[in-house]
């Protein structure tokens, strides 16, 4: 804190001082009990929760089956829990546009109290969130929006800035190479604006620094996708980075680099998401990183941000919520592939993992 704030401070300090040292002889006291029952040092499980509405919302995924999507299932059941509502889970299982239409009138006609819907086209919800909101129902975007100027009305957005994910993985990457490099951007989907924009936010680094972007469309069929890659690579055996601009063709990247052996031939590559493959892959060293959007977060966030709408009276509004890129190297991968657990979406059973007793600078 500067000088000139603490100084500020002091006098609000002092005045809040004896209750602060009475919270303390409370806090002491209930640590005490713990440790005299052998329990943990910290509070005791207790939630003081009061009883409010049990609120319905409704999630409308493009990818329904998904295992990105089980940590984000799980998150929004944790906040089911937590604040005493319900949620359905529905739209399409491989990104057909009028199935996710159907599941969001659905939603409208059993009048749920809030929508949160993964904007996978960039202007075909567009009727379904403005008749939504015109009734009242807040909608957030969640994992994916819509582009700016497409129309949309979603009042916030829970994911992945995924132009700055993008620029993230450029940035770790340039140190691989030299003006005049050949770097292999493989797409699943060309019209996925996911896609799209990490491929641009990594562009707009590459180019500074002299490096060629091909961009590479492999598909989403995971073995077709792996054949795609091979093929790019033999015709462009100079490149230097190949990255996968999703998290399901991560797999079958990492799968082409080893088969070509291409880690021993100095080319480096990277991938999206934490899938269990994925991870394995930093792990052997095939692919060199990946970033990790925290699927959790974009369960747990949205129905928080709409049980506040609803409780609030819409004084609290949703707001954006930029869920990050984490990066995972070969130096930490061990923390997501020790443990089984719902944060990441290798288990649905619960667990409580203890926290690192350093935390590492980015």
């Amino acid at each position: 804190m500067p000088r000139r704030r603490f100084l500020q401070n002091a006098g609000a300090a002092a005045a809040v001082a004896p209750f602060l040292a009475a919270f303390a002889d409370a806090l002491g006291g209930r640590v005490a009990q713990a440790q005299a029952s052998g329990g943990s040092t910290a509070f005791p499980t207790h939630n003081p929760w009061p009883k409010y509405p049990a609120y319905r919302f409704a999630m409308v995924s493009h990818r329904t089956g998904d295992p990105f999507f089980v940590p984000t299932r799980i998150g929004a059941n944790d906040a089911s829990a937590l604040l005493g509502t319900s949620y359905t889970w529905g739209g399409s299982a491989s990104e057909v546009v009028s199935e996710m239409v159907a599941t969001l009138e659905e939603a409208l006609d059993n009048q749920v109290d809030g929508i949160a819907l993964c904007v996978f086209d960039p202007k075909a919800f567009n009727s379904e969130t403005d008749e939504a909101l015109s009734r009242g129902i807040p909608v957030v975007a969640f994992n994916v929006e819509a582009p700016a100027g497409s129309g949309n009305n979603a009042m916030a957005y829970v994911g992945q800035d995924h132009f700055a994910a993008g620029v993230a993985l450029a940035e770790r990457a340039k140190k691989y190479l030299q003006p005049g490099d050949t770097v292999g951007a493989m797409i699943a989907t060309p019209s996925s604006h996911e896609e799209q924009s990490r491929v641009a936010g990594a562009m707009s680094v590459f180019k500074a620094v002299g490096a060629k972007v091909a961009r590479v469309v492999v598909g989403t069929n995971e073995q077709q996708a792996t054949a795609n890659i091979e093929a790019w690579y033999s015709s462009h055996p100079g490149a230097r980075f190949v990255f996968a601009s999703a998290g399901y063709n991560g797999a079958a990247l990492a799968d082409a680099v080893e088969k070509l052996g291409l880690s021993s031939k100095g080319v480096r590559a990277a991938a999206f998401d934490v899938g269990g493959r994925v991870l394995q892959a930093v792990n052997k060293g095939t692919l060199a990183f990946t970033l990790d959007e925290q699927a959790y977060l974009q369960g747990f966030v949205p129905l928080l941000q709409l049980f506040l709408y609803n409780i609030s009276g819409g004084l609290i509004s949703p707001f954006d919520v930029d869920t990050g890129h984490k990066l995972v190297t070969r130096q930490n991968v061990g923390q997501y592939l020790l443990h089984r657990d719902t944060w990441e979406g290798s288990s649905t059973i619960p667990v409580v993992l203890t926290p690192p007793k350093s935390i590492r600078s980015s």
